[in-house]
């Protein structure tokens, strides 16, 4: 009887250790497999392109660097527009003189049956030290010229509105204001122009957020132009709310 049993529990004693071993094995397996995955996970990751930062109720302040004349300036045409004041987006600085970077998304000239039709997108910042994704859109919103006491409508996107003097456009630091050049010593010094600190719509212009969140200006009154010396407004929500 005892030779029995002790040929049972060696039995045993041998199946456990071989289920041990599998269990092992199936462990080990599934470690590297993990493993495997994981290091793939990590070598996709680093290939995929940086989304662009969220720019959500943040507002850059620009100056254009060239003209931009619906139905003139066709879509796809790259632009490119310098930062007025230092803009802080999800932890980083970007600089005051920055420059955005994107293109024209829509451009159509205002004729008999229809208004016209402006669109433009800004995809990238860039400035000495570094750069950083964004997807920001031209809005309906601009900075006026003020003067003591006075606001003065700059040039906009409205043809109606008189443009802003071209000595404007080099702002000064936090809006310094800049003085009037004069070749005359002995005339009187005029006040020195600078920028509102409340943003404004600009005349007669209407703007729209189409379902894929891109922002188009539009004019029933006049074709809409973009000058080199009004400082405009960027942002991701076309629909910012006056200040």
């Amino acid at each position: 009887m005892f030779p029995a049993v002790s040929r049972e529990l060696g039995q045993d004693e041998k199946t456990f250790k071989l289920e041990c071993r599998q269990i092992t094995k199936t462990i080990a397996a599934r470690r590297a497999a993990l493993a495997v995955a994981l290091t793939a996970a990590l070598a996709l990751a680093q290939q995929m392109p940086v989304p662009p930062a969220p720019a959500a109720g943040i507002e850059f302040p620009v100056l254009m660097q060239q003209k931009v004349t619906a139905g003139k300036s066709r879509v796809g045409t790259k632009i490119h527009a310098k930062l007025v004041i230092a803009t802080l987006v999800k932890g980083t600085v970007i600089p005051e003189g920055a420059i955005l970077s994107g293109e024209v998304t829509e451009s159509a000239a205002k004729s008999a049956t229809g208004p016209s039709r402006l669109g433009v997108r800004m995809d990238s910042a860039q400035w000495k030290n570094g750069s950083i994704p964004i997807k920001v859109y031209l809005t309906a919103w601009y900075y006026p010229v003020t003067m003591p006491d006075q606001e003065v409508p700059s040039g906009g996107l409205d043809g109606s509105m008189s443009p802003a003097s071209g000595s404007l456009a080099r702002l000064g630091r936090n809006r310094r204001p800049i003085a009037q050049p004069s070749s005359d010593a002995d005339a009187p010094s005029l006040p020195a122009p600078s920028i509102s600190q409340h943003r404004a719509l600009l005349k007669n212009v209407e703007f729209t957020r189409n379902s894929d969140g891109a922002v188009t200006l539009t004019s029933k009154r006049s074709n809409l132009k973009l000058d080199k010396a009004t400082t405009y407004v960027l942002a991701a929500d076309g629909l910012l709310r006056p200040k």
